[in-house]
C-alpha cells in the first residue's frame, strides 16, 4: 500500500512540474564568445539546474543559418526558443509566423508578435554609467570606442558612453574626446586589435571594447600598449569589457566591464514559462533590476580613487531613481546625442 502511496506521489509531482525544453539558437559569434551568447546559455543553464528543464544549443555559423535553425528547434519539439543578438530579428518575426504555436524569446530586438517575448535593454544606461567612470579615471582626456557592427543595441552603448563623457566634462571642468571606430562584424579579433591600437597611440588610455569576440583583440591590445609604454610614461592602458564581466580576461588591464545581464533576462523567460506565467511581449529591461551593471572590479580598484567609485555610484542611482532624466532623457541615438545637454549636479 505504501509502496502505491509514494508511486502517486511522484506521478502527481511529474504532472505538477512538466519537464520543459528550451533550446537556443545562437547568433554567428557562436558559444564561446566569452560574451554575448556564452551569458545567455548560462543563464538557460542555470533555469536547468534550477526547474530541471532540458535545453539544447544549435550554433549558427552564418546568417543563412537563422531561418532553418530555428525551424529545427521549432521541429524539435521545443517549448522555448531563444534567438540572440539583433541580427536574427528579421528570421525569428517569419519562423514565428510560421509557426503560430511555437514561443520565441527575441534578445536584443523586438519581433511583434503574440508568441514573441522581445526582451530589449537601455543600454544607454550602463553605457553612460562606463562613459563617466572612463572620463574621471582617464590622465589623457583621450578614450577610445571600438564597436562591432553599427546597430540599435551598440549605437545605444556608444551614444551613453560618449553621452557620460560629456556630462563628467561639464559637471567636473574636464576635456575628455571620445575617439569612434567600428570592426564591422563582432567576430574579427585581428582588426579589433589594430583599431584598438590607433586611439592608444593617439593618447587614449582607456578604449570600451564594443561586442562579441573582438573584445578579446581590444584586451590584447590594452595590455600590449600598457606594457609597452607604462614603465615609460607612468600610465596603465585599460581596454572596458561588455556583457560578461570580462575583467578576468586580461587582470588588471579591463578597467571594468559594462555587464549586460541577458543571462537573468533569459533567466526570468524561462521562469515564468515553469510557471505558466510566459507571455509575448516588450519587456524593457536597464539599471533598475540589476539588469545592467557594472562589474565589481575585483583587479583594478586599486587604479580608481574612493571619491571616483562613489561619484560613479550616485550617477547610477540617479539614473535608477530617474533624476537624471531632467531636462532631457538620457540619449539613445547619435542624432539624440546632438541635442543632449547635460544637466549640472551637485556632488
Amino acid at each position: 500500500m505504501r509502496r502505491w502511496f509514494l508511486i502517486i506521489l511522484v506521478l502527481i509531482a511529474v504532472a505538477a512540474f512538466p519537464k520543459y525544453f528550451v533550446v537556443m539558437v545562437t547568433d554567428t559569434a557562436g558559444l564561446g564568445d566569452k560574451s554575448f551568447n556564452d551569458s545567455v546559455w548560462a543563464g538557460i543553464q542555470k533555469a536547468v539546474k534550477d526547474f530541471g528543464i532540458e535545453a539544447r544549443v544549435i550554433q549558427s555559423m552564418e546568417m543563412a543559418d537563422y531561418v532553418p535553425n530555428l525551424e529545427e528547434a521549432v521541429k524539435s519539439g521545443a517549448d522555448l526558443i531563444v534567438a540572440v543578438g539583433f541580427l536574427i530579428r528579421d528570421s525569428v518575426e517569419q519562423v514565428a509566423k510560421e509557426y503560430p504555436n511555437a514561443k520565441f524569446v527575441m534578445i536584443d530586438a523586438v519581433v511583434d508578435q503574440p508568441n514573441v517575448m522581445s526582451m530589449v535593454f537601455r543600454e544607454q544606461e550602463i553605457g553612460f554609467v562606463t562613459g563617466a567612470l572612463a572620463a574621471l579615471v582617464s590622465k589623457t582626456q583621450k578614450i577610445g570606442w571600438v564597436g562591432g557592427m553599427f546597430i540599435p543595441p551598440v549605437e545605444r552603448f556608444e551614444v551613453g558612453y560618449r553621452a557620460g563623457v560629456q556630462f563628467v566634462n561639464e559637471n567636473f571642468k574636464k576635456h575628455v574626446k571620445v575617439l569612434i571606430s567600428y570592426v564591422g562584424s563582432f567576430e574579427n579579433v585581428p582588426k579589433a586589435k589594430s583599431l584598438a591600437l590607433q586611439p592608444s597611440a593617439q593618447g587614449a588610455d582607456i578604449v570600451f571594447a564594443g561586442g562579441g569576440k573582438n573584445t578579446l583583440g581590444i584586451f590584447e591590445a590594452a595590455k600590449e600598449y600598457s606594457m609597452r609604454y607604462e614603465k615609460k610614461d607612468g600610465i596603465r592602458r585599460f581596454a572596458i569589457g561588455v556583457d560578461q564581466d570580462q575583467d578576468w580576461i586580461q587582470p588588471g588591464y579591463i578597467l571594468t566591464s559594462a555587464m549586460k545581464r541577458v543571462d537573468v533576462a533569459v533567466y526570468s523567460a524561462i521562469k515564468d514559462l515553469v510557471e505558466g506565467k510566459w507571455k509575448g511581449g516588450i519587456h524593457s529591461l536597464g539599471l533598475a533590476g540589476n539588469y545592467l551593471s557594472l562589474s565589481p572590479m575585483k583587479y583594478t580598484k586599486q587604479f580608481v580613487p574612493k571619491k571616483t567609485l562613489e561619484i560613479v555610484k550616485k550617477i547610477a542611482s540617479m539614473i535608477k531613481d530617474g533624476r537624471l532624466y531632467v531636462p532631457v532623457p538620457l540619449p539613445k541615438t547619435r542624432d539624440e546625442l546632438k541635442k543632449f545637454r547635460a544637466p549640472k549636479v551637485e556632488f
